[in-house]
């Protein structure tokens, strides 16, 4: 069924993943948000001559934990002010990027009100939005390696944030991300990059990642599964010998079967009188010839 409610879509099959994450989740208005702003270019930008102005402009809107809901913040406060575009011009913004998403995003609530998905808002509770995110990019989840380095989850590929990220100048480093997608320059940078927690990529991703019991003892886990390998033994020795049971029981139907036939057959010389199924013999019902 997500299937079919995905390709009702144009989009990306991790952007309207996440727009159905975002509606089971409560945030449908927010994620659609987000949609809209990945799908037109980045709406930020740095003149060369006034850099650091538009870099001060820019934090205004930071998220620390997020660069997608930065976009969302940036979206939402330019609707505030009445989506002029006097104001994007203040905060170094694209007032026609901001349009083309305001487009976008009302084509795409068009396309979910015709497939009867709720619009609903999280409020300012953005962590199941986060959550959202990363059910669309759990494949693309890094893992702290060191200060401003990641390395993706899968793959082991070494990944940088950039330096224009919200998360560059956090007070703490997260220990897991997930990322839009790598640009290939002088590193490899991440682009969008959200912090999540790491059950999150157990809970949504459960083909890719597993939850460690830390717990334990490296002895009692190796216990565990010499345990769980003899209970697998059992099971398989037990299956064998139903299965060769079977066999023999009709091995033995197969070997009743033939001899009844062979006790029907009639041996000549062997002196057996063939009967009638009534019982009588053929030769109390022979009649003499003559002419």
């Amino acid at each position: 069924q997500i299937g079919r409610n995905r390709v009702e879509f144009p989009l990306e099959p991790a952007l309207a993943r996440m727009l159905l994450a975002g509606a089971a989740l409560g945030c449908s208005s927010e994620v659609l948000t987000i949609v809209s702003m990945l799908s037109v270019p980045p709406v930020f930008f740095r003149p060369a001559d006034r850099a650091e102005e538009s870099d001060a402009a820019r934090e205004k809107f930071f998220i620390p934990e997020s660069d997608h809901l930065t976009m969302l913040h940036a979206y939402q406060q330019w609707k505030n002010n009445g989506y002029r575009s006097d104001w994007c011009d203040r905060h170094f913004l694209h007032a026609k990027g901001l349009r083309k998403a305001k487009e976008v995003r009302q084509q795409l609530a068009d396309i979910m009100l015709t497939q009867k998905i709720t619009m609903t808002s999280c409020g300012h509770d953005w962590d199941v939005v986060r959550k959202a995110i990363c059910s669309a990019y759990f494949q693309n989840a890094a893992k702290f390696k060191s200060i401003g380095e990641y390395m993706n989850c899968r793959s082991g590929m070494p990944a940088h944030l950039h330096p224009s990220s919200a998360l560059y100048g956090l007070g703490y480093t997260p220990d897991y991300v997930v990322y839009h997608e790598l640009v290939m320059t002088a590193k490899e940078y991440m682009q969008c990059v959200t912090a999540v927690e790491p059950e999150w990529l157990a809970e949504l991703g459960p083909m890719f990642f597993s939850v460690k019991d830390m717990n334990t003892s490296r002895i009692d886990s190796r216990k565990k599964q010499k345990e769980q390998k003899a209970a697998m033994d059992e099971e398989m020795k037990v299956a064998q010998e139903a299965k060769a049971a079977v066999r023999a029981e009709l091995a033995a139907k197969e070997e009743a079967v033939r001899s009844k036939e062979a006790e029907a057959i009639a041996t000549p010389g062997t002196g057996r009188r063939l009967t009638t199924p009534s019982g009588s013999s053929m030769s109390a019902r022979r009649k003499p010839l003559g002419l």
